[in-house]
């Protein structure tokens, strides 16, 4: 996460969300519509489908010591793309390119963003894009603690990653309508490069992007909130009304500090909302007040609360799922 723009507020630097570095920044018609309620049955299926166990062994992964803390360029980040790209494959996720790494140069290095495709199934939906993206690089080695100088970004954002890949299993066995890419960002910290890249290349080549959700610092719960994770950009969407209604639950709320502080710009949905002007927004648990650990050696696996995060993946697919699913694309820009 990008750092600079919140920089003196609290004087803490933990309370620096979204961004490091510079400021800014897819059934056949016959089939039956698949219904944007939960119940029962479904919620028993997304319980057997996201477990504990996986959602461990990926985020345990990337915030091992081995990886050195993922910064853009380094030995460590290359690891982690491996492996992002063996858990896709391993998953039935395609690559949306001719291969899943899409790369750029950034700082006079090679960057690369891991792209996968699960490609919808209904004949006139599956040229409209879902989506659902983490940024999954960190800032590599910074100054020691207690000699420890790995930052680990096991919150920041191992977590949000480790979501997308089990959200993408889970729709590589459960296709919906609309094709949805998944989207892993390099280079967030230096500034959206990753994203910029990506939401430039998808321009490009014109695809109808419905909507874009951006996943990061998941890892811990919110304190007394009456909702699961918060969305920046409230305000400029229906998102969070149609997905708490799809949802049957308050999944999605409204954080002050989020408006305040325009968090909306500072993480790797804004890219998409300038080039595509469609929903694009992210979603967070980071309170301000539940996690110190922001860009520090101790961001590390054992802080992370894991029975929290599989409750927050399970607790998105049935939202997710009626927004790929639904005829019309009902998640819209408000126009106040």
């Amino acid at each position: 996460m990008r750092n600079n723009y919140l920089s003196g507020i609290w004087g803490l630097g933990f309370f620096f969300l979204f961004g490091c570095g510079q400021t800014q920044q897819i059934a056949e018609n016959s089939e039956p519509e698949i219904a944007t309620r939960t119940d029962a049955s479904t919620q028993i299926a997304f319980e057997e489908a996201i477990t504990e166990d996986d959602i461990s062994s990926i985020l345990k992964y990337l915030s091992s010591d081995k990886l050195e803390g993922r910064k853009t360029g380094s030995e460590g980040i290359e690891k982690a793309a491996d492996y992002i790209q063996t858990i896709l494959r391993k998953s039935g996720v395609k690559p949306f390119f001719e291969t899943y790494r899409d790369s750029f140069q950034v700082k006079g290095m090679t960057g690369f963003n891991v792209v996968g495709l699960v490609e919808g199934t209904d004949p006139q939906l599956r040229d409209e894009y879902l989506i659902i993206g983490a940024h999954y690089d960190h800032v590599g080695l910074v100054e020691p603690v207690d000699g420890d100088s790995i930052a680990n970004g096991a919150n920041d954002n191992a977590a949000g990653t480790t979501a997308v890949l089990e959200l993408a299993a889970y729709f590589a066995e459960n296709p919906p309508k609309r094709s949805i890419l998944f989207t892993l960002f390099s280079a967030e910290e230096l500034g959206l490069v990753g994203a910029k890249h990506l939401a430039k290349k998808l321009e490009r080549e014109a695809i109808d992007l419905y909507v874009m959700f951006n996943i990061e610092m998941v890892g811990v719960p919110m304190v007394d909130k009456d909702y699961l994770v918060y969305v920046t950009g409230y305000e400029r969407s229906n998102l969070a009304d149609k997905f708490n209604e799809y949802s049957d639950a308050k999944i999605l709320g409204f954080l002050p500090q989020a408006k305040e502080y325009n968090l909306f710009r500072r993480s790797d949905n804004y890219p998409f909302f300038e080039r595509f002007n469609v929903p694009a927004q992210t979603i967070s648990t980071f309170d301000f007040t539940n996690y110190e650990y922001y860009h520090h050696v101790d961001d590390e696996f054992e802080e992370m609360d894991l029975s929290h995060l599989e409750n927050v993946i399970e607790s998105l697919i049935p939202g997710l799922t009626a927004m790929a699913n639904t005829p019309e694309k009902e998640i819209k820009m408000n126009t106040k």
